[in-house]
């Protein structure tokens, strides 16, 4: 079904819009909570609220495009539920991607005094429009959807170091473009 369909859906309170949804992007949302959980209920649980918000949400919005919107909550929450579940322990799946940009990231402190995160977020849209294809389907495969080097590594038919190295040097244009851009690390 056509995403404005499901939209419709939403606006008429008609229950089918979650099925719809759930039918088109419920592997979407699971993956994208399994990336960063690592547990298969406390993702159902995500995707469930995923659901849950969506319904909550739209109307009054009418997102465009539907699914990033519905991956942009599924991950939201995942998120959540992580920080949830690892307040006093280190889950080493998630926290080596965020480990891996923390040094080209402004920190919260820095951002408050120079940009705020929504400026950006928008700097870092404007990165990605300066990578080639590969590249940005690299950096948001790991950093958004958190797939494992492994999987991207597969995904382009490379061994994992080559992955690993080919990542690195997009975290270090990432730094460059940010400092370049006014953002102080």
């Amino acid at each position: 079904m056509e995403d404005d369909r499901i939209i419709e859906l939403f606006f008429g309170r008609q229950e089918q819009a979650i099925m719809e949804l759930s039918e088109k992007y419920g592997n979407l949302c699971h993956k994208i909570a399994m990336n960063i959980l690592h547990n298969r209920q406390d993702a159902e649980e995500c995707v469930n609220d995923t659901y849950l918000a969506s319904w909550n949400t739209i109307p009054p919005q009418r997102p465009e495009p539907l699914r990033m919107y519905v991956c942009r909550i599924a991950r939201n929450l995942s998120i959540k539920k992580y920080h949830s579940n690892t307040a006093f322990k280190r889950n080493s799946f998630y926290d080596v991607a965020l480990d891996e940009l923390e040094a080209c990231i402004p920190s919260a402190a820095t951002l408050e005094d120079a940009f705020d995160a929504k400026e950006l977020a928008e700097r870092i849209n404007r990165f990605l429009e300066t990578l080639d294809e590969k590249d940005r389907i690299m950096f948001v495969r790991r950093y958004w959807f958190s797939d494992s080097v492994s999987e991207i590594a597969a995904k382009f038919q490379m061994s994992s170091h080559n992955a690993t190295v080919r990542l690195s040097r997009i975290r270090k244009k990432l730094e460059k473009f940010l400092l370049k851009e006014g953002f102080y690390i």
